[in-house]
Formats: structure tokens, sequence, C-alpha cells
């Protein structure tokens, strides 16, 4: 009797399980597949546990992720690891005008031009920051409706900084504010036409420098950085130039090579004592070139990554071996090494690797500094003997040839590994960016000069020249 009981209880039970599979399978599969029933949940609180089902299956079924709205796209933000980067090359490359460069010319001048030396770097600081404001960024960095002018020269887009916007970057630095790439690039535009001052130091009148500097930055700087930099000829046709070799130091070297060919050497030049006035103010200001130049070149990644690392070490390496090897030249021939010959060496090392910063490797910056420092030595002693113009403090010597030194290896110790535009690189395309650059430099610093020498004049008189630039053009004067 029990067991036949048992057995009718065990029936029923088994029937019961069989008619509610259908709905139960169903309602498991729904909860182990949607996320909805999360929210659906809500009813079962409810004192009627029988209601939770059909709410489940009246819920409707979450949309599928298809046809979710497209996700809407975010506006352009700046990396801020690489802005940060670049706000402090920006920083430090305007370190090496003021007070940098200011310093190292004015300790190698005599005592009655001091200030007017260093006051040459500050203005043209003032004017440049003005001009690439108003027209020269523009003209460089940006692209001329005309395709083919585009090729010699930017268009007049940035024209009073109009059209630059907080969330849109320039096509040619992606990761960072326009403005801050319009600040870096600045600072390249400043330290150029100061570094020509050097060739002409001690006789050029402030007036003069002044127009000459205005005119010679949107004639000859503007248009080779586009040539270069802002996508015009010389960089389409695979002329390498990660920082400025042919832009910034041929340059300003064979302009100022013109400037000294054109003005005529001081008076007394090759009898008078014309010894520096202060050393220790040209190591300090070398010594805030050789800081400020990590800027200048690791900055030129325009990011902070791998190869800004690179830029840096190629740098600091190429100046090292480069002070050394004019050290051991001057020591060699002179008897004696001078602390103007390492500072000098330093700097032609600075100059040279510039180009090849962020193309070479280590050992190729190694070779860069060796032949800088030998070939600037030769180029600023003896080359300026034998042919006898007054580049006073040796502007052409040092980063004309310094310039020209690093531009042709570029095309030779180039490592793709490096930087994968070195794999095209070639002496040939670098030569012609090298004569192109001269020719062009040339020509249009000799025309401005005369520009300049038949409107307000280029040279002081002889009774200026003896007072000192210092009285005769400011009426300051340093005192003991």
């Amino acid at each position: 009797m029990k067991l036949f009981g048992l057995n009718r209880l065990a029936g029923l039970l088994l029937a019961a399980t069989i008619a509610g599979a259908p709905v139960a399978l169903p309602a498991f599969a729904q909860d182990a597949t949607a996320p909805a029933p999360v929210a659906a949940a809500a009813p079962a609180a409810t004192n009627d546990a029988t209601a939770a089902a059909p709410a489940a299956e009246a819920a409707p079924a979450p949309a599928p992720a298809a046809a979710a709205p497209a996700e809407e796209a975010k506006p352009w933000a700046p990396d801020s690891g690489d802005t940060a980067w670049m706000l402090t090359s920006t920083a430090l490359v305007l370190l090496m005008t003021i007070p940098a460069l200011g310093l190292f010319y004015g300790g190698m001048v005599r005592r009655k031009n001091v200030l007017a030396t260093i006051t040459q770097s500050f203005a043209i600081t003032a004017l440049v920051t003005v001009l690439w404001m108003v027209v020269c960024y523009s003209l460089a960095f940006t692209t001329n409706a005309d395709p083919g002018l585009n090729k010699y020269i930017g268009g007049m887009g940035r024209f009073m900084m109009g059209g630059m916007k907080m969330d849109v970057p320039n096509a040619l630095a992606g990761t960072i504010p326009e403005s801050v790439f319009m600040m870096f690039q600045m600072t390249f535009a400043i330290i150029t036409p100061a570094l020509i001052a050097g060739a002409f130091a001690e006789r050029m009148k402030f007036s003069g420098m002044m127009l000459f500097m205005a005119l010679w930055s949107i004639v000859v700087y503007a248009p080779i950085a586009h040539w270069v930099w802002g996508g015009g000829f010389l960089g389409s046709s695979g002329v390498l130039d990660f920082a400025g070799g042919t832009v910034v130091h041929i340059n300003a070297g064979v302009a100022g090579l013109v400037c000294a060919l054109v003005l005529g050497k001081r008076k007394g030049y090759g009898t008078d004592n014309m010894a520096p006035h202060n050393l220790v103010l040209t190591m300090i200001g070398a010594s805030m070139l050789w800081v400020g130049w990590f800027g200048f070149n690791a900055g030129s990644a325009v990011a902070s990554n791998s190869l800004a690392g690179a830029a840096m070490l190629n740098t600091q390496v190429a100046t090292a071996m480069a002070a050394l090897a004019w050290m051991a030249v001057e020591w060699f021939e002179r008897k004696k090494p001078s602390l103007l010959g390492l500072c000098s060496g330093a700097v032609a090392g600075l100059v040279a690797i510039t180009p090849a910063s962020g193309f070479v490797n280590a050992q190729g910056a190694l070779i860069v500094g060796l032949a800088a420092g030998v070939g600037c030595y030769l180029s600023a002693v003896w080359l300026k003997r034998l042919l006898k113009y007054d580049d006073s403090l040796d502007a052409f010597g040092v980063h004309g040839i310094g310039g020209i030194i690093g531009a042709l290896l570029t095309g030779v110790l180039a490592d793709a590994a490096i930087n994968p535009l070195g794999a095209d690189a070639s002496i040939a395309k670098q030569a012609f960016g090298v004569l192109f650059t001269i020719g062009w430099t040339a020509i249009a610093t000799y025309v401005i000069l005369m520009i300049c020498k038949f409107t307000v004049g280029i040279r002081v008189t002889e009774e200026e020249e003896v007072e000192g630039l210092d009285m005769a053009l400011h009426g300051e004067a340093l005192h003991e």
C-alpha cells in the first residue's frame, strides 16, 4: 500500500515537471543571455510572486548592439606629454638667444661694444616675435591656395593669427596645440637672424640692423623654412633637415658672410688688439647654448618619444666630440688649448649635429662631431686668414661651415633604424638643398643690404666706431 502511494506520488511529480519544462526553460534562457532582467526584476519585490514571470515576458528585449546609436566623434585634444615637452623645448630655445647668445657674443667683443652687442640679440627677439605673429608664421607653415606657389611660399591663412583655433592642430604637429607649435617655431626664427649679428659685430648701425633683420626674416627666413619644413620643394625633394642645419645655420652663416663683405673690415682689423673682453661671459653663454640646444634638437621631434631621446643623445655626443677635436687641433698648432677654443668647438658640434640629430645613431653623431671640430677650426682660423674677410665672431666659420658639414654628413650617415626617413637619404639630395639655400640667401641678403644702405645706412661712422657702439649708439657704458 505504501509502495503504491509512493509510486503514485512520484508519477504526479514527474508529470508536473514535464508539463512545466516548456515555460521554465525559456524563462531561464532569457535570464542567462540578457542584462535587462536586473532592471525588470523590480516587480518581483511585490507580494504576488507569480506576477514576476509575466512582467519579465512583457518587458521589451534589449536592442541589439548593432542597433545602438553611433558614438559621436570625440573632439580633438592635445597629448599632455607631448605638449609639456614642447612647452619646455620652446622655453629652452628662447633661452638660447636671450641671454645665451647675447652673453656668448658679448664676451668676445671689445669692452666698448659689449652692451651694443647684447642689445642686438634682445632687440631682434622682440622684433622677430612681432613679425612672426603678424606674417612670417603664415608664410612659413601654412598651405598656399595655389599648389604651384606652395612649393615656394605658404599662404596668408594665419595672418595676424587669424583662423587659429584651440581645438585644431597644425597638420605638421598633430598632438600639440597650434599655438605651441607656432611658439616653438618662433624661437627658431628669432635665433637665426641673431646669429648673423656675429659677423658684423662692432660696426653696423642699429637702425640699419633693425631694418635689415625685419626684411631678412620675411624675404629669406620664412621662405626657406617653408621650402624645408612647411611643405615646400626642398622637403618634398627628400632634403633632410631635422632641426635647422639648412634653415638656421647655413642660412645665417651665408648671410653673415655677405654682411661682413659688404660692410668691410673693422677699423684697425689686423693691427689693433681686438681680443675678447670677457671670456667668462662667453663660457657662460656657450654653456647655456649647450643646454638650450636639447630643446632645439630633441624638441624638433615635436613629441615626447624615443626619437626625441635619440636626438638628445646625439646632440650631447657630437658637441663633446667637437669641443675635444677643436681643442686638439688648437693644442697641436698653438701649443696651448684655450677656453675660447673649447667653447667654439662645442658650438660647432651643436651646429653640425642639428640637421642630423634625428637621423643618425650615436656612432654617426661622434663622426659628425669630429668633422665639425676640425672643419670649423680650419674655417674660422685658416680660411678667414687666407681670404682676409672680417667675420668678427665667426658666424660663417662656425655656423655656415658647421651647417654644411652636418647637412652633407646626414646624407651619408642617416640610419633608418633611428628614423625611417633616413632610408632615402643621399648626399646628392643634401648637396642640392645646401647649394640652393646658399644661392638664395646670398643674393637676397645682398639686395636687402643695398636697400638698407641707401635708406637708413648700414655702417657707423669712423668716429663712432672708435668711440665704441655702447656710447655712440645707446648712450650707455660698462663701469668698473
